[in-house]
């Protein structure tokens, strides 16, 4: 009997349950984790602390040491500091044993 009420419904509302259908796909499949994505990391550029190892979005290893607003000073070697945009560091890859 619903197969047959679902049948019995009006082009009108069969558009705006599809309409409502992508949406409600596009939020889970797209705008989601893209948003759970930038939360996780903001809260790692928070949570950075003196000392930590890091690498730049050019993939250089750099040690952080201290932060001011959206820049970064950042270590390369022993004495050779460098500001760098807080958006461009992420941690160090994970290494896999061989």
């Amino acid at each position: 009997m619903t197969l047959m009420m679902l049948l019995d419904i009006s082009n009108g509302w069969k558009t705006a349950i599809m309409v409502i259908a992508m949406i409600v796909v596009f939020y889970l499949f797209l705008i989601r984790p893209q948003s759970q994505k930038a939360k996780k990391e903001a809260a790692f550029r928070d949570s950075l602390k003196s000392g930590d190892r890091l690498m730049t979005a050019g993939g250089i290893h750099v040690t952080f040491v201290s932060r001011d607003g959206a820049m970064a000073t950042v270590e390369a070697a022993q004495g050779a500091r460098m500001k760098v945009q807080l958006a461009s560091l992420q941690p160090l890859p994970e290494r896999k044993n061989r």
